[in-house]
């Protein structure tokens, strides 16, 4: 990391005044409505949290108001299978940026069920076969995973979502079916969909996903805690997919411009994790043309750049 990040004087005040910048912002972009309970959700509401290795917790807006994750979602469902299976998850799917949609079915035809990366909707299926796979009840496993690592029982999967996302999931169906002919779907394809659709139901707040994974900014371990969740070769593993592949098509951009590895949901929801530092969570529904939040997308850029936080 180049330097040490800046301390402002009054960390709270400063993502205060972000977060008075984004809300001003021309309104822009819009809430993600190919699932329906996505559609529903109150596009105004903005908020930021960030939690430091020292046990601190920074936040502004609507920071404890809990929302769908969906595939910021796919960093604990790695992180859990890698901790199963080792190795033998990169045997399954590979660590690329794709370069196409991250729900792209020519692609994983051309690579014969091989998965560019366990961020795209395909490469995250594979690792929720290895849970389903490897887990007798992996929605449990999943669920209690998060809220260990949030420090909270209260985290649940929002059942509307849940089936919204189930009635309206056939692109990731036939994702799921083509891999199943290449021999990389173990499981029953209902299985492994149902687990993912659950997975990307999961409701988290800004300070709960902040907390989450703050292990990942330092090198597996738990500062809270000091549990170790992950291998510290796991945790740079995971960063460094963030790094090149965690904002959909716009990861190149996020990595030149904030320069933090860093995964979105179209909920509207970014986690950036800053090594040696913490966790920057930023959350607004309304969304740009890759399926970035625009004014999540705004305040974690502003921040970085005002304390230095950028790992390059």
């Amino acid at each position: 990391m180049e330097g040490t990040p800046k301390q402002p004087s009054n960390l709270s005040l400063l993502l205060q005044s972000l977060l008075q910048e984004a809300r001003q912002l021309p309104e822009q972009g819009k809430v993600a409505d190919y699932i329906p309970a996505l559609a529903a959700v109150a596009p105004e509401q903005t908020a930021i949290a960030v939690a430091t290795l020292d046990g601190e917790l920074h936040t502004a807006g609507d920071a404890s108001q809990c929302f769908s994750i969906q595939s910021v979602s796919k960093i604990y469902g790695l992180v859990l299978a890698m901790n199963r299976l080792g190795d033998d998850v990169w045997q399954r799917v590979h660590m690329e940026p794709s370069g196409q949609p991250f729900n792209s079915i020519v692609q994983l035809e051309w690579e014969h069920g091989i998965p560019r990366n366990p961020f795209i909707n395909a490469g995250a299926i594979v690792v929720a076969d290895m849970l389903v796979s490897h887990y007798s009840a992996s929605k449990a496993a999943l669920l209690n995973f998060i809220r260990k690592l949030a420090g909270t029982e209260q985290i649940w999967a929002d059942n509307i979502v849940y089936q919204s996302e189930k009635e309206h999931g056939n692109r990731n169906a036939a994702l799921a079916y083509l891999m199943k002919s290449f021999g990389n779907i173990e499981a029953e394809v209902p299985q492994v969909l149902d687990h993912y659709f659950y997975q990307c139901s999961v409701e988290m707040s800004c300070e709960q996903l902040a907390r989450s994974l703050v292990f990942l900014a330092n090198r597996g371990q738990d500062p809270w805690t000091e549990q170790m969740i992950c291998s510290r070769r796991d945790a740079h593993r995971v960063n460094a997919i963030l790094s090149t592949s965690g904002m959909y098509d716009q990861s190149g951009e996020f990595a030149f411009t904030v320069g933090l590895p860093a995964k979105s949901g179209v909920g509207g929801g970014i986690a950036a994790i800053v090594p040696n530092y913490g966790v920057i969570a930023a959350w607004s529904p309304r969304l740009n043309s890759f399926g970035n939040s625009c004014r999540a997308m705004f305040m974690v850029t502003r921040l970085a750049e005002q304390l230095g936080l950028s790992v390059y």
